[in-house]
């Protein structure tokens, strides 16, 4: 039996479209045993069917096939404390979970560096994957040769506050994505450029001060501004009440603040009325990438 924690993950982190990740200590626990037949046993947010057809079976499949072998069957045992369609890296960590069992399972063929490339491969982008795989800030940049991603991996200050307000709705990907437009203006190419740079910058010197520029977006967020109820205007209070960031997780609908101690009450009031009835905020530390460990049976 494989045993594995992954952790959530914020991505985009504002304007870092598809580059900037973060991993969060709210992890993803599986069992994986060898075996048996392929199946589902989930306990935790949101309903998952209980069959093969799901994110980690198909990570699981797909790592096989990378390495050019035949997947036995396996089932999974899964408590998920993470937030389905939120923009908490949800889909993201059972992919990797999936992905990591079966390298565990072969030996480690992949290794962490093949889990990544994998799954950033089936998700198409890799903000979320990254995190999950590798912990800390990640930051992951297109080759240029469009033959995958050079990543690099940034420790997070300990003493950084991260607050989330999760409102009850989900808001899919794929509807996230669709509303943003195919073209943006070259000051906001330049915009996007400086500011995800200054993210960098802000966690490598743990300058927190420096986020609230480097948080500021202008390429997805005002389009997905429609979909989430009161984000502009909680942002704004949230920077009002002396939070360093405030940005939309991921594709949202969850809204992510890193604040100061002196702060950090009025901004837990700002993101509970952000969350609204049935809601949640979530207070939460920068995590690792995932773990495993291995049972003899």
């Amino acid at each position: 039996m494989i045993r594995l924690r992954v952790p959530a993950t914020s991505a985009n982190l504002g304007p870092g479209f598809d580059c900037l990740g973060l991993a969060l200590d709210l992890p993803l626990r599986v069992e994986a045993r060898l075996g048996e037949p392929d199946a589902l046993h989930y306990e935790g947010d949101g309903a998952v069917p209980n069959d093969a057809d799901n994110l980690l079976h198909q990570g699981f499949r797909a790592a096989f096939e990378a390495a050019g072998q035949p997947a036995p069957s396996v089932a999974f045992s899964v408590r998920n404390p993470i937030p389905l369609a939120r923009g908490l890296g949800s889909s993201s960590a059972a992919l990797v979970a999936g992905a990591a069992a079966a390298d565990a399972t072969m030996g480690g063929v992949l290794g962490r560096d093949g889990v990544f490339a994998l799954t950033a491969t089936i998700e198409g982008h890799p903000d979320n994957v990254a995190p999950a795989v590798y912990g800390g800030l990640t930051v992951a940049a297109e080759r240029g040769d469009a033959r995958g991603y050079d990543t690099a991996v940034l420790a997070v200050p300990p003493s950084w506050r991260l607050l989330f307000g999760v409102p009850a709705f989900e808001l899919p990907t794929e509807r996230a994505r669709a509303v943003l437009p195919d073209q943006v203006s070259r000051r906001d190419a330049v915009l996007t450029a400086s500011r995800a740079a200054l993210w960098a910058l802000a966690v490598a010197r743990d300058e927190p001060r420096l986020l609230r520029t480097a948080s500021l977006d202008v390429l997805h967020e005002p389009y997905r501004e429609p979909l989430v109820p009161g984000l502009r205007a909680a942002r704004t209070a949230l920077l009002a009440a002396g939070a360093h960031a405030a940005y939309l997780s991921g594709g949202g609908p969850a809204l992510a603040a890193i604040v100061p101690e002196s702060a950090r009450d009025a901004c837990r009031a700002v993101l509970a009325q952000f969350a609204g009835d049935g809601g949640r905020v979530l207070e939460l530390r920068a995590g690792d990438g995932y773990e495993l460990a291995r049972d003899a049976e």
